[in-house]
């Protein structure tokens, strides 16, 4: 006869594969999403989205929402330790909307060994979706995560999305602190501790 607390373990090791195939269904409607080719995006850097793949047929960006956001820092910090692992599959870059310059700096006192690229005039941002209302009404850049891909004709499309936020799969902090009896308790990131 099982007891309570297997009881709950099996429930909760049947959930846990439950949420893994899902996982593995949401990757695969995103990786098969309709396609087009996207136009030709110059950064601030005078860089273009082709010159961002340096060489490779595979691209990861970060939608990063600037130094003010204490929250994609978090989210840009958390990879650091993936980021060799991620340019031996593809190429990774980071893009918000500060210039170069604040960029360049904030980068460092991070730490962060990513390229960056300025979407000053927000473009390339808008028109990956990631221009999106806040909570007060007002508008700007959202956090997320898209990749693409340099196709054998020269034209890039986008692969796939995601949006960042508090309990996504792409920060690990929040199912560790899930694991705790009070789960994230009111939690937020701080640019120091």
């Amino acid at each position: 006869m099982a007891t309570v607390g297997e009881d709950r373990t099996t429930a909760i090791e049947t959930l846990e594969k439950d949420i893994v195939a899902k996982k593995k269904e949401l990757a695969e409607l995103r990786r098969t999403q309709p396609r087009q080719a996207l136009p030709k995006y110059t950064f601030a850097q005078d860089e273009t989205l082709v010159d961002l793949f340096n060489g490779r047929d595979e691209l990861l960006i970060l939608h990063n929402m600037g130094k003010g956001c204490r929250f994609c820092t978090l989210w840009a910090d958390g990879l650091i330790g993936f980021y060799p692992h991620i340019v031996d599959r593809c190429a990774f870059v980071l893009v918000s909307p500060d210039d170069p310059a604040t960029q360049k700096e904030f980068a460092e006192s991070r730490g962060w060994p990513f390229r960056m690229v300025s979407d000053a005039a927000r473009a390339f941002t808008k028109d990956m979706g990631m221009w999106k209302p806040y909570e007060d009404g007002k508008e700007g850049p959202w956090p997320g995560i898209s990749s693409f891909k340099r196709q054998a004709d020269g034209f890039i499309v986008r692969v796939a999305q995601a949006d960042l936020g508090e309990g996504d799969d792409f920060c690990a902090i929040w199912h560790l602190f899930d694991l705790l009896e009070a789960g994230p308790n009111g939690w937020e990131p701080q640019y120091s501790y």
